[in-house]
């Protein structure tokens, strides 16, 4: 597919925006990226990203949005910072996306980057179908899906990747040398980011589609298994897990995404990630 002229504008050109708007820009994209960050405005020239200086979290600080959203696709890429306390906060950027891309009227087709963790721990295998049941509704990422498909202006795809690996994040430092790490026989649902990149790149190049889709690697080893191999890789000392609660788990199901793009994954098994 021949993509010279299509425009894409990504929102938070960070661990996974920017390297994708490098990607996107290579496959003949016009690429507009977005940060909140004066000193990074020159970077994103220099790598032939149109820079656009917004926080959303600031008013003041909107004037730039109309152009921004003058794009054909909106990568939303935006960390939601949960556990730094900002999920309300988080909420209220994307309400005011949500007007301002009904106010630009452009945009056709939406990306939102959002995680399995808003699934509950169930100890079964989720599926898409299985919303209802495992979904934590007063998760702030969950309202935030809502917000943006409750739009009849233009289309959104929900993106739910696993944890994410690869780039500057490398397992081997998440838990190493910690002590009474809980749930060691716990499966892991981690994505790398190699596959992060290619799977937006092929509902980017797609139609635009209401559509939810889970995102991790095919393979689930347990948390014991996966960040003492990943601590021992970088020759750091590893974690010491506690086994005595009850396991708590959910296993994350990728085969939707992998029957609607026919995909095979890059990285199938967490256990090479490193």
């Amino acid at each position: 597919m021949n993509d010279q002229g299509k425009t894409v504008s990504i929102l938070g050109c960070g661990w996974l925006g920017l390297p994708l708007a490098e990607q996107l820009i290579w496959s003949g994209y016009q690429v507009k990226g977005s940060t909140t960050t004066p000193e990074k405005l020159n970077l994103l020239q220099a790598k032939k990203i149109e820079p656009f200086l917004l926080n959303l979290a600031d008013s003041a600080g909107l004037e730039n949005i109309p152009s921004f959203l003058d794009a054909d696709s909106l990568i939303v890429s935006l960390p939601p910072r949960l556990r730094a306390g900002q999920g309300s906060q988080y909420l209220n950027q994307i309400n005011l996306l949500t007007q301002a891309l009904q106010q630009a009227g452009r945009v056709q087709q939406v990306l939102f980057i959002s995680s399995t963790s808003v699934y509950q721990d169930v100890n079964a295998v989720i599926t898409e179908a299985h919303d209802h049941q495992a979904l934590k509704e007063d998760n702030p990422l969950r309202q935030a899906e809502t917000l943006l498909q409750q739009s009849t202006a233009y289309k959104t795809t929900i993106l739910r990747f696993g944890g994410l690996v690869g780039g500057n994040r490398h397992p081997g430092r998440f838990l190493a040398g910690k002590t009474n790490v809980p749930q060691p026989q716990a499966p892991v649902n981690l994505i790398h980011l190699d596959d992060c990149l290619r799977l937006c790149q092929e509902i980017i190049t797609g139609p635009g589609q209401n559509e939810v889709y889970n995102a991790c690697a095919d393979h689930h080893p347990s948390r014991e298994e996966f960040y003492s191999a990943a601590a021992r890789a970088l020759h750091l000392p590893p974690p010491q897990f506690n086994s005595k609660e009850p396991c708590s788990f959910k296993i994350i199901n990728n085969e939707k995404i992998k029957a609607a793009y026919r995909y095979h994954f890059i990285h199938p098994d967490p256990m090479f990630f490193f």
